[in-house]
């Protein structure tokens, strides 16, 4: 073959492969501007005149849900008395509905919301449930401008990141956002829904890092994608604790949901028995035997014509187990229970003056 063959084969070959790297790079050039967000919500946006590339930023997701976080406001005798955060999760023809915290609305009397826009716009109360810490509260449609996407806390993993959007301190902070990553789930915490100092309800819940402050209270959990997968409702509050936040899964919230909307009253089961926890030491004094046991809830008084009447519980038997699960304390008891419904017949395991005895308990409605 001739040199000057050669020569101009190799000068194609590698005008080939410049043409095909400049092809190759002007196409992701294009890609790139058609389609800025990449992988891990990862998306370039402007800061003073400045392209910035960002990673892993949650401000797509935050713009999916911010219009539709409320602040909410209890007023008693014309003066703010509590704060907290809600969120709309669905419109009718007519009206926009939004869920919140129970605790959050105190008497309940005198309820306003603001919306994004800062307007403030009065709410009625359409239901709410101490125990199951959650309220809807109802706004004319017209008012509202995003809805937000139920999720799944289910097909969340630890270690997953979620944030918040909500009011903490009041509303001067309202519309703020927090993250952090999942960090529990079904964790049991005590709480008390009586107003006493005694813990007597449990709440099966999620753990979260997100920094969490009075007033966040009734705003959403989000995943990534910017979907509720809980609702905040509660913050462990300890001088040697920092970091651990609460919220209720969201597929319990909406489970009772259509019933807070009606306005029904949840109508928990009734055992049938006045009740204080093993620990009280005021039963040594009113002559009731706590038998060595350590755990369990003491009965100091049974309903006549109750189930706990009609399946033989008497005063003084310690309750230890409500089916197969464990009865810690009247918190404990209180949520097995709960699980149940009126006319629902469960075993009660028990001790009475040292021996170990299980009835059957027909629940009656409270």
């Amino acid at each position: 073959m001739k040199k000057s063959s050669i020569k101009i084969k190799v000068i194609v070959q590698v005008c080939l492969i410049v043409i095909s790297f400049l092809l190759g790079g002007l196409f992701t050039l294009i890609l790139l501007q058609v389609n800025p967000k990449g992988t891990n919500n990862s998306y370039s946006i402007v800061k003073d005149e400045t392209q910035v590339y960002e990673k892993g930023s949650l401000a797509k997701s935050v713009e999916k849900v911010y219009d539709a976080v409320v602040a909410v406001e209890d007023y008693e005798d014309g003066a703010v008395a509590n704060t907290g955060t809600g969120f709309v999760y669905k419109t009718d023809n007519s009206y926009g509905y939004i869920l919140t915290n129970e605790h959050v609305l105190g008497k309940a009397k005198n309820i306003k919301v603001i919306i994004s826009s800062g307007e403030e716009i009065k709410a009625k109360v359409l239901g709410k449930d101490e125990y199951l810490d959650l309220a809807v509260l109802q706004i004319a449609k017209k008012y509202v401008s995003q809805i937000v996407t139920i999720g799944s806390s289910e097909k969340m993993n630890l270690g997953d990141t979620v944030f918040t959007v909500g009011s903490p301190l009041g509303t001067s902070y309202r519309g703020s956002v927090s993250s952090g990553i999942l960090s529990g789930k079904d964790r049991m915490v005590s709480t008390s829904v009586s107003k006493s100092n005694n813990y007597d309800w449990v709440m099966s819940v999620l753990q979260i890092d997100a920094p969490l402050n009075p007033g966040n209270s009734g705003g959403p959990l989000l995943n990534v994608g910017g979907e509720v997968v809980g609702i905040c409702s509660l913050k462990l509050v300890d001088d040697n604790i920092e970091g651990m936040g609460f919220a209720i899964p969201i597929e319990y919230a909406m489970s009772h949901v259509q019933s807070l909307e009606k306005g029904i009253k949840i109508k928990w089961p009734l055992l049938g028995i006045k009740m204080e926890d093993i620990t009280d030491t005021n039963l040594q004094n009113n002559g009731i035997s706590l038998d060595s046991v350590k755990e369990g809830v003491i009965v100091t008084d049974v309903t006549k014509g109750t189930g706990a009447d009609k399946g033989g519980i008497q005063k003084g038997d310690i309750i230890v187990k409500i089916n197969d699960a464990k009865v810690k304390d009247i918190a404990y008891l209180r949520y097995e229970l709960y699980q149940y419904q009126s006319g629902d017949t469960i075993k009660v395991t028990l001790i009475r003056k040292g021996t170990t005895k299980t009835v059957k308990v027909v629940l009656t409605e409270s």
